[in-house]
């Protein structure tokens, strides 16, 4: 009796388990669905011409591809310089970020030295500091040294980041600290032992900072606009801004020229997303 009973106990959970499934799927399939409806309608209208994007009702599909409407929102925006500059910006404070991160994390997971943990309490306060806030004093900064209109004043001030400090340290203490004292057994001071050892070990949360760096410099708008005057060293934010202003009338340039904008950091998400999980989930073991 007791073996006949027991598949009519499975089922179930066996279809409790399906059920929960399809719920999960469900809800990421409506999910997916909300953040790409803008992406693929902006690429729909970028493609139309203008009285068809008017139309009502709206037609979502392309049946005469406009293609040299990317070519008119490329030339009409300057947009191959201003791409230039906003490539410039986020690799170098992308490669700060790294390093100083690195640095600063290694410091707090692995040396001694008093006050360190009032001094890590610091810098995850300081994340809780608006930038709004900071704006004035850098801005000041920036004029004193001569930085306007320059790469280094839209480079220096995001050189340092808490996050990538708290983020990095959280992925160092994941390291067994037997390989610290095997590798000074070896001859490896900290720089070695950091370079060799732990660096190469938690490659996932780096690659993670340099991805969430990087995105962030590119959609940087507000910083640029304040301290350039110039369009040799205004980034692609801002030029997108000046093709909306100047062709207000022609959506399907505004939708090109956005496009053209977010296709180098979609393309960087696609690449890199499965890292960035990795390396944003690799500190949650040890805190």
């Amino acid at each position: 009796m007791a073996t006949s009973a027991r598949p009519v106990r499975k089922r179930p959970l066996r279809i409790r388990r399906v059920l929960g499934e399809a719920a999960q799927y469900a809800a990421l399939t409506i999910a997916a669905a909300i953040i790409l409806t803008p992406i693929y309608i902006t690429v729909v209208y970028s493609l139309q011409p203008v009285e068809e994007i008017f139309s009502y009702p709206p037609n979502l599909l392309v049946t005469d591809p406009q293609w040299d409407t990317y070519k008119r929102a490329f030339e009409t925006g300057s947009l191959g310089r201003y791409l230039i500059n906003s490539f410039i910006v986020a690799t170098a404070i992308t490669i700060g970020q790294v390093i100083t991160s690195v640095l600063a994390a290694y410091a707090f997971a692995f040396l001694r030295f008093p006050f360190r943990n009032l001094l890590f309490v610091v810098f995850l306060a300081s994340l809780m500091v608006p930038w709004e806030v900071t704006i004035i004093p850098n801005y000041q900064t920036i004029s004193t040294f001569g930085w306007l209109d320059s790469y280094q004043g839209l480079i220096v001030p995001f050189l340092a980041t808490a996050f990538g400090t708290f983020l990095l340290r959280q992925a160092f203490l994941t390291v067994p600290r037997d390989l610290r004292d095997a590798a000074a057994m070896d001859g490896y001071g900290h720089i070695g032992f950091m370079l060799q050892v732990v660096v190469p070990l938690s490659r996932a949360a780096v690659g993670a900072l340099a991805v969430f760096s990087f995105l962030l410099a590119w959609n940087q708008y507000l910083w640029p606009l304040l301290i350039t005057n110039d369009d040799d060293y205004r980034t692609v934010q801002i030029g997108l801004k000046a093709l909306v202003s100047s062709n207000i009338d022609e959506f399907n340039l505004v939708m090109a020229g956005t496009v053209i904008a977010a296709a180098p950091i979609l393309a960087l998400l696609i690449l890199f997303q499965k890292q960035l999980i990795r390396g944003l989930t690799s500190g949650a073991i040890k805190g």
